[in-house]
């Protein structure tokens, strides 16, 4: 059973979600917050697999609870519930830590998807949203990759570099594999290696590396 928190200040929403996923046989809904602040004491008193998080909320936003609880509960991985404008914030969030993104108004089975992919192991770049997001991963790499590369890179193979610069382009393992030519088994444990070689907990940091330090 995978547990869940759902965290938004619109109540309405936070009640339709739970009542839609808790119909769901393998998706327990152990807890609601309407702020930031409340889905820390939440997550501490519940222990929640996932939180789905909303970005913008009053007292403690989705960022400064996402920072917060990846902290002191590493345990639990978070999905950002944003709307298509909402791009710095995403930025924020997948840098303190979420597995991914999610628009608000995405259908509930594909919420439900999200849970059971970010649950085993997956992190979530929502297509329509990838492409604002890495836009403002290279808006602040710009101008200090001379200084701040990391000396990880130099761990990767040329073939890897490869992989992490289509991975930093939203792509998935599909459309590598294609423009590569491999097979997706194959890019699979490439990325399984990457994230090895550079001490990486999922694809969206790695995505993140490789934008901040000029692989893509």
């Amino acid at each position: 059973m995978i547990k869940v928190v759902i965290v938004d200040d619109q109540k309405i929403l936070t009640e339709g979600l739970k009542m839609v996923l808790s119909k769901k046989e393998e998706i327990e809904v152990c807890g609601i917050a309407l702020d930031g602040d409340e889905a820390y004491m939440v997550c501490k008193k519940t222990n929640p697999d996932i939180v789905l998080m909303d970005i913008k909320m009053p007292k403690v936003n989705g960022v400064e609870a996402t920072k917060r609880i990846k902290r002191d509960f590493p345990r639990t991985k978070i999905i950002v519930l944003t709307t298509f404008n909402d791009d710095e914030y995403i930025y924020d969030a997948l840098k303190n830590g979420a597995s991914g993104y999610l628009l608000k108004d995405a259908d509930p089975d594909k919420i439900a998807e999200a849970i059971k992919t970010v649950y085993n192991g997956g992190a979530l770049i929502q297509p329509d949203v990838a492409t604002k997001v890495i836009d403002k991963f290279s808006q602040l790499a710009k101008g200090s990759l001379e200084k701040d590369i990391d000396k990880r890179v130099d761990k990767l193979t040329k073939r890897e570099k490869d992989i992490c610069r289509l991975l930093g382009e939203g792509k998935n393992n599909k459309e590598i594999a294609k423009e590569l030519y491999l097979s997706e088994g194959t890019v699979k444990n490439h990325i399984t290696n990457i994230l090895g070689k550079l001490e990486l907990r999922d694809r969206t940091q790695l995505a993140i590396f490789a934008v901040k330090n000029g692989l893509s």
